[in-house]
């Protein structure tokens, strides 16, 4: 999954987030609408437990802030986290790739954010003559988030146990890296 190299991307950028054309995925299926209607009426409950599980990782590696810029949830909103995202700080000397890699390796499922600098995406390289794009700014922060970011899940399912396990894992990561 992290061994491919698409055009201008990272090398390793995980193929499930490489778009080779502009669009939408808009193919809803008529059963895939009632699940999801159903899935409503769980709402509140999954977004209370995502919160708990995202505040669980967040208390666990707080102490790797250090190696990893962690994430801040901003005053005065109420999310329902998608997942935890991780990002290597520069210097801590181990690339997203290995750090996925390890995280896999011990039944870890990671994503990477999908984006990043999305000029370095295939589907720009399709464009239409005429169509030129400008980028304001180098995109320096987007280029560290496609580089070194990754996301951890905070799956509603997930038991305490599971997201220990995770912490600890992540813990035994940091110890692979500079301080």
């Amino acid at each position: 999954r992290f061994a491919q190299q698409f055009g201008t991307l990272p090398a390793g950028y995980d193929h499930k987030y490489v778009y080779s054309h502009f669009g939408y995925n808009l193919k809803a299926t008529e059963m895939q609408a009632a699940i999801g209607c159903a899935q409503l009426l769980k709402l509140d409950q999954f977004t209370k437990k995502r919160q708990a599980n995202h505040q669980r990782l967040l208390d666990g590696l707080e102490d790797l802030s250090g190696i990893f810029h962690l994430p801040d949830i901003a005053r005065g909103t109420d999310p329902s986290p998608f997942g935890f995202l991780l990002t290597i700080k520069g210097n801590a000397g181990l690339s997203r790739n290995e750090a996925t890699r390890y995280l896999e390796g011990h039944n870890i499922q990671t994503r990477n954010l999908f984006a990043g600098d999305i000029t370095r995406q295939p589907c720009f390289d399709h464009l239409i003559p005429g169509t030129d794009y400008r980028c304001c700014g180098t995109l320096s922060n987007t280029e560290v988030i496609m580089k070194n970011a990754f996301w951890l899940g905070v799956y509603p399912g997930m038991s305490d146990d599971m997201l220990g396990y995770m912490i600890q894992c992540v813990h035994d990561l940091s110890g692979m890296l500079k301080h």
